[in-house]
């Protein structure tokens, strides 16, 4: 369970993250350092019923939003509607600090807590994202909180619900918490 104050590491993208507020009901906010991208950046996603953001307090984030980029340097913020397709990344050559946002917060804490845990476990891929079977695994937990574009979510929920008991037979979890 994420506590305020608790400092997670994605140690395959160099993330690191302190929860500063985690009320589930209002909001969940985030110290976040983000290392330049190598590769491909996060890929594109929705928070379906949450508002998210970002205030730059150092470096450089580019966000993709509906399509269109733009940067934000320090002092710069942005906010994100819920449902709206986004991704973005660190398009410097320096580490960017920033103060994200989810709001309400829901269970995404939790969500991040898990995929750091199986970043830390080696369980992601070279892409940096976990196997299929453990995403069907992990989606019913948290389909409120994150989803990606791609393939189209009635697509993704009838693939992954019919994934996700072939996955818990093989001993995938929904949630994994960190040491």
């Amino acid at each position: 369970m994420a506590y305020a104050g608790q400092e997670i590491h994605n140690p395959r993208t160099g993330q690191r993250m302190v929860f500063l507020e985690t009320d589930r009901r209002e909001v969940l906010r985030i110290d976040s350092i983000n290392p330049p991208v190598e590769g491909e950046p996060e890929p594109e996603h929705v928070h379906p019923h949450q508002e998210s953001g970002a205030e730059l307090i150092s470096g450089s984030l580019r966000f993709r939003v509906d399509g269109r980029e733009r940067s934000l340097g320090p002092g710069d913020r942005i906010t994100v509607p819920p449902n709206t397709r986004h991704n973005f990344w660190n398009d410097a050559n320096e580490e960017a600090h920033s103060i994200q946002w989810f709001r309400p917060s829901l269970e995404i804490a939790a969500f991040f807590e898990t995929f750091f845990a199986l970043a830390q476990q080696g369980r992601l891929n070279e892409k940096g994202l976990p196997s299929v079977l453990q995403i069907a695994a992990m989606s019913s937990s948290f389909s409120d909180e994150v989803r990606v574009t791609r393939p189209p979510w009635p697509v993704q929920r009838v693939v992954l619900g019919a994934l996700a008991p072939i996955a818990r037979r093989r001993g995938y979890r929904a949630r994994y918490e960190l040491p």
